[in-house]
């Protein structure tokens, strides 16, 4: 969320940044600034009714003493309604309020000077390009059909006992799911994130703290009864364990990462792209999330990036990375950059990781803060990103490595699966 200070110190530059998001933040901006006007004339008000109650509890204490009782009961009657007044003050300051944060609740973080203006994914920034040529044997084939000529990935059988986008990893398949997991966990681990596990499911406050709500709220599956929801990625509970925390100095920068299964409901998505693996209702994710001060924060992204091209390069895919226009950013981001694979069967890039940079944003929501080098408290920033996420690297290990005798798997995920080859 904006804070309030950014919008009273520069509300023409909040408008401008957010047209690169083609956000019309004007008519929020104007509301929000009037609203807060209002908010301090009416304390102000109050602070003046506060004044002269005071004024009259004192001229109320001195007329007992002299016996001029009917005067004294005229001053109580008096400072009664002056409070009644402050009452009514108090009313209309915390509506006040609540509508400006009911208001401020629906501006985009603002992009930082990196993002370029942009209408979508079409206008994205391709930064960088690795890994090697992929030659695909003749004949080859796309994922899914792979999938059920070795009998490792089951769709049709978790439409049946769920629906479209739940697929049934059998054999092999759930082998090298569950090979992926470590090996994403254990390359993280060894870069200096903590693991933890933390819960799948998330309160109301937890989806606030990290911007799905009221944002994404149509995307996410609910439980109504408990007013609970399932986590779209491990960002979500991991970044709220710092809900309401100060960090010490010296417990600042926090990285950790997580596994989660991960729920979407993707309303809306159909046709080709959705195909197999390359779009689903549940998959597997491996997340990475720091906190960091803000100074620090641009060379953590840069860290972040690296890490997750390391781990790429490491399973041997080609790929590329792309900086992300505005038009195609998260509502919470302020910069983020997208890994993509290359689906030579399907000839495609697939998107397999999102590495971003809130700045204050989801710390301003979650109150979340550091006390720097003299002590003050200071608004924290976070970053997260995928590392990695299963279902699309899994279609470009089984696309990208096929040869006429079996699927071969990576040398780096052999001491993992303990199989060299899906045949």
């Amino acid at each position: 969320m904006l804070t309030l200070k950014m919008l009273r110190d520069d509300p023409q530059g909040v408008v401008e940044k957010l047209k690169i998001k083609n956000f019309d933040a004007q008519p929020i901006v104007d509301k929000v600034l009037e609203l807060d006007t209002l908010r301090r004339n009416l304390q102000t008000e109050s602070d003046a009714l506060l004044a002269q109650q005071k004024q009259k509890a004192a001229e109320i204490g001195a007329l007992m003493k002299q016996g001029l009782r009917d005067e004294a009961e005229k001053a109580k009657e008096a400072v009664a309604e002056l409070k009644a007044r402050s009452g009514e003050l108090l009313s209309r300051m915390d509506q006040a309020a609540a509508e400006m944060q009911e208001n401020l609740v629906l501006m985009p973080n603002v992009p930082c000077s990196l993002v370029k203006p942009g209408k979508g994914a079409e206008d994205n920034e391709v930064v960088k390009m690795g890994g090697p040529e992929v030659k695909l044997p003749e004949g080859a084939l796309p994922h899914w059909e792979l999938a059920s000529k070795y009998d490792i990935i089951d769709f049709e059988l978790g439409v049946k006992i769920t629906g479209a986008g739940f697929p049934v990893y059998k054999g092999k398949g759930a082998k090298l799911q569950r090979a992926l997991i470590n090996f994403f966990l254990d390359c993280n681990t060894a870069a200096g994130y903590k693991e933890v596990e933390p819960p799948v499911m998330v309160n109301r406050d937890s989806g606030f703290g990290t911007g799905q709500l009221p944002d994404k709220e149509g995307q996410m599956y609910h439980a109504e009864v408990d007013d609970f929801y399932m986590v779209p990625t491990a960002e979500v509970p991991v970044t709220n364990i710092f809900r309401d925390v100060i960090l010490p100095a010296d417990k600042i920068p926090q990285r950790l990462t997580a596994y989660t299964p991960c729920f979407r409901r993707e309303a809306g998505s159909y046709g080709k792209d959705v195909r197999g693996l390359n779009r689903l209702h549940q998959f597997d994710k491996v997340e990475i999330v720091r906190v960091e001060k803000p100074e620090d924060s641009y060379k953590a992204l840069d860290e972040m990036v690296a890490h997750v091209e390391g781990i790429v390069n490491k399973l041997g895919l080609k790929y590329r990375i792309l900086r992300l226009c505005g038009g195609d950013m998260s509502f919470t981001s302020a910069i983020t950059y997208d890994f993509e694979l290359w689906s030579a069967a399907q000839g495609r890039w697939l998107e397999i990781s999102s590495v971003s940079n809130f700045e204050t944003f989801q710390a301003n929501r979650l109150h979340l803060r550091y006390r720097d080098d003299a002590g003050k408290t200071q608004l924290a920033h976070t970053l997260n990103g995928s590392s990695l996420a299963l279902p699309r690297v899994v279609a470009a290990l089984l696309e990208d490595n096929q040869t006429p005798d079996g699927i071969i798997i990576p040398e780096i995920l052999r001491p993992y699966t303990g199989f060299d080859k899906i045949d």
